[in-house]
């Protein structure tokens, strides 16, 4: 592609000689020759440092925000949201040939997604899907490295969909890929909102940063679907225009849609959902007054793109399960469950929801993540003890924090609870404790890794598999 046409959305200053190019990075590793390289700032790298190591290399035109020096050089206003921009051109833009729809909040977005998907799909419109769990083609799977993907593989990943016949994307939209414009030039035909809880702190320092993040989403898109039972939900369906806004609630009758006789059980969620000019029921095989928001977000999600209402809902009974999200491992003659819930909002939605169903004890196993906001830990903790029967406090994602400081820094308060726990580090060795207390009717919840199957530690990804680690405790189980 000629670097003239690459730059037809960008505003810049500067001059180049035209010539072709087949790549763009603003990744100092990844130069070769012939490249555009965008020089961005990070956390601990300056890429306008590296302008001339690149040009020495071979790239032919160098984006910056300030003058590097380079011959063939632009300097633009933003260079992370010009490169979001270059790398949508050189694959052809193929944002603008879907319909794309984006999810945003601390909890449900994966859960969300993944029902959109399934919603479309059941309506016949193969749909495209970018999340945390995993991003699909239609029915292909492709492994997942961030919850939204940097700009080119993104848009790679777009372009993929496109040629296999995508009509619709459905992609969860984190808050620190708002906030760096890996989502910048992007439309969104809908968005949707879950909620916002403590958590990223560390990263947007203040829970209003958080909030601005997300809403950075909804400045782009044409309809917007928010939960209003959330306090920030509400703020921002306040600042959102009434006419392309759809609002929903499990309990405020002043929402657009509102869910009215729920009745939850172990393994689902049944309720009616009012609208003005609807009434529709639901059995969603999901469980958890969370499930309910999470299957009215999706399916408002649809409804705002034109699909019919009543079809919406039939075909909210007939989703499938996400992984890693209330996922049974083991029903008989024990339950084990596995979910990603690493927050404390996160813990109080999936615990409050299992603990009126659980027969014998409510075994709860989880930890805390290393290098991340503590300030949230001793509110997990709290969370944790008001729905337990018994804990076993063990690792998280660690990373280069001392696991056994984590643990001690929080147990104090299961002292002060009175609620009965153990304690061990190693995650691996923890659940095969956890999984020797069990008796016939009692039910465990893993909490923290959900669908990971890694732990991050001492700077390394070590393979955990919760899965595997259940299945082979069990193979020995049943040949006693």
């Amino acid at each position: 592609m000629k670097l003239s046409a690459l730059l037809e959305k960008i505003e810049y200053t500067g001059r180049f000689a035209d010539c072709d190019t087949d790549f763009v990075t603003d990744d100092s590793r990844k130069v070769r020759e012939g490249c555009v390289f965008v020089c961005s700032k990070g956390a601990t790298f300056d890429g306008h440092t590296f302008a001339a190591k690149a040009v020495e290399i071979g790239a032919v035109l160098i984006v910056a925000e300030k003058d590097t020096g380079a011959e063939n050089q632009i300097i633009v206003k933003n260079s992370r949201a010009a490169y979001a921009l270059l790398c949508s051109a050189l694959f052809g833009n193929p944002s603008e040939k879907m319909k794309m729809i984006a999810v945003t909040g601390t909890n449900g977005k994966t859960t969300s997604a993944f029902i959109i998907k399934d919603l479309l799909t059941q309506m016949g419109k193969k749909t495209g899907l970018m999340g945390t769990v995993q991003n699909m083609i239609g029915r292909q799977i492709i492994p997942a490295k961030f919850t939204t993907p940097q700009p080119y593989e993104l848009h790679a990943l777009l372009s993929q969909m496109y040629k296999s016949g995508c009509e619709y994307v459905v992609m969860e939209a984190s808050s620190q890929a708002l906030r760096q414009n890996r989502l910048y030039g992007i439309e969104f035909d809908a968005a949707v909102f879950t909620n916002l809880t403590r958590d990223h702190l560390d990263y947007h320092k203040t829970m209003d940063n958080y909030f601005a993040a997300k809403c950075i989403l909804f400045e782009n898109s044409k309809k917007a679907v928010v939960n209003i039972d959330d306090r920030w939900g509400k703020k921002l369906a306040e600042k959102l225009d009434k006419n392309s806004t759809l609002t929903f609630s499990d309990r405020d009758d002043g929402a657009d849609f509102t869910a009215k006789n729920t009745v939850y059980s172990q393994d689902s969620v049944k309720f009616i959902m009012v609208g003005k000019n609807s009434i529709n029921r639901v059995n969603f095989p999901m469980p958890g007054e969370y499930s309910v928001h999470n299957a009215m977000g999706a399916a408002l999600a649809a409804v705002s793109l034109g699909f019919d209402i009543d079809r919406v809902c039939e075909a909210l009974s007939k989703v499938s399960g996400v992984k890693g999200r209330c996922e049974v491992i083991v029903r008989q003659p024990f339950t084990v469950i596995t979910d990603f819930a690493h927050t404390d909002d996160g813990l109080e939605n999936i615990l409050s929801s299992l603990r009126p169903f659980v027969k014998g004890k409510f075994f709860v196993l989880f930890g805390c993540a290393g290098e991340r906001d503590a300030t949230k830990r001793i509110l997990m903790v709290k969370a944790v003890s008001k729905y337990a029967d018994y804990v076993i406090m063990t690792s998280d994602n660690p990373r280069g924090e001392n696991r056994q400081s984590i643990i001690d820094g929080v147990t104090g308060y299961f002292d002060e609870s009175g609620t009965p726990y153990t304690t061990e580090a190693n995650r691996r060795t923890a659940i095969k404790k956890a999984l020797s207390m069990l008796s016939a009717g009692d039910t465990l919840i893993l909490c923290g890794k959900g669908h990971e199957d890694y732990q991050a530690l001492d700077g390394m990804s070590v393979y955990l598999d919760e899965r595997v680690e259940v299945q082979k405790f069990m193979k020995s189980y049943c040949k006693e």
